[in-house]
């Protein structure tokens, strides 16, 4: 067995998705994602994780799948548990730690994730393990904490990772640890993180594990929407090769971002209305950020609009983004009030007028007073020294 083979790739981390969706979705979604739920436990003898879905009533009980998937269960444990003895009678180390990491691997495929945890630790703390297994280990305990989403566990391994990674990981667990990286900073919106990590390995991205291709430039292309700069985005990710490749596949994101930047705010509006109900709402990355997302995008188009006028009707705003006069009143309201857009609104004549910052007078002032911090330090500096 090759430390290719060794690598973790169970549990699925689309059925986690699958149960997401059942839960979240649209009934269309939700009917598509049981379907795919009950074809990937059946396919990977998931009686474990089959008994957790029932508890949690996501799915209806059967008792003749039940017993199907525990039987197929326990005969493929068995046979492992027979390699793992056979392997310390007449193998070496080596053969012996993949064993046990295979073993560990099962366990965490049929939904065993105390034991899946303890089994991987048990080989990880093996002074026979190699560097590539230590770091497959860690690789399936940081599965195993995204399938489950356990926060405490994904943060610790993913520190770890880094450190095993620091002493001599290939190129390709490199890559892998950046593309899960990308997708947890998602999550912990952290969108300016995971930006930088997704535009750094778009281009070499080979984490199908994780999750595909398509999936993996939609959720880092919306943490790069959000942070990034009208010219970036358009160079870094709307006009990157890898991008335009999938947007076939993601044809709402596509059409939100390209809106934007062509400042057809109507289309905008309702693109990010499709990237809400197809992506964000069925995303357990991102589920949590769907109202700060979707308001942090509008207030990205009410700036861009207003950046390019001194003052505009209420009427012609509401026009532009197709929507009510009240709800573009109430909006801007609400986000001047909290200092996210620069304008004042005139009731009497309808009018938006904006006023803008001064960024130079702002620059000026800031230098000033980190100048005043230099100096007060070098004064203190040199009374220290002449005393």
């Amino acid at each position: 067995m090759s430390d290719t083979a060794v690598f973790a790739k169970k549990p699925e981390l689309a059925l986690a998705q699958h149960k997401f969706a059942a839960l979240n979705g649209t009934p269309a979604q939700r009917a598509a994602a049981l379907d795919k739920l009950v074809e990937g436990i059946k396919a990977d003898s998931m009686s474990v994780f089959y008994a957790s879905l029932v508890a949690e009533g996501v799915l209806q009980d059967d008792p003749a799948l039940r017993k199907q998937l525990e039987d197929a269960s326990a005969e493929q444990l068995a046979a492992l548990d027979k390699s793992v003895e056979e392997a310390k009678e007449e193998q070496g180390d080596l053969e012996q730690n993949e064993c046990g990491i295979h073993r560990a691997v099962f366990l965490a495929q049929i939904g065993e994730e105390d034991k899946a945890h303890a089994a991987y630790e048990e080989v990880l703390q093996r002074p026979t393990t190699t560097l590539n297994q230590k770091l497959d280990i860690v690789f399936g305990k940081l599965r195993l904490g995204l399938f489950h989403y356990s926060p405490k566990i994904i943060q610790k391994e993913i520190e770890r990772a880094h450190e095993l990674v620091d002493k001599g990981g290939d190129w390709d667990r490199r890559n892998r640890l950046k593309a899960v990286e990308c997708v947890w900073k998602c999550s912990q919106r952290q969108f300016k993180e995971a930006s930088a990590l997704f535009i750094e390995c778009l281009s070499t991205y080979a984490s199908p594990e994780l999750m595909p291709m398509s999936e993996f430039v939609c959720h880092g292309t919306l943490a790069c929407a959000v942070v990034l700069g009208r010219a970036e985005l358009k160079k870094s990710v709307v006009d990157a090769p890898e991008v335009v490749e999938v947007v076939t596949a993601i044809p709402n994101v596509d059409k939100m971002l390209r809106s934007l930047y062509n400042c057809q705010y109507a289309d905008f509006f309702v693109a990010l209305a499709a990237v809400e109900v197809d992506h964000l709402n069925v995303s357990r990355y991102l589920f949590a950020h769907r109202r700060f997302y979707t308001r942090e995008m509008r207030i990205r188009s009410y700036a861009q609009l207003l950046e390019s006028y001194l003052s505009l009707t209420v009427k012609s705003m509401a026009d532009s983004f197709g929507v009510t006069q009240q709800f573009i009143d109430s909006e801007l309201s609400r986000f001047a009030a909290a200092g996210r857009l620069h304008c004042v609104i005139d009731k009497v004549g309808g009018i938006v007028l904006t006023n803008r910052p001064d960024t130079k007078n702002a620059q000026y002032q800031s230098t000033i007073k980190q100048g005043d911090i230099l100096l007060n330090h070098i004064q203190k500096l040199s009374g220290i020294i002449s005393t």
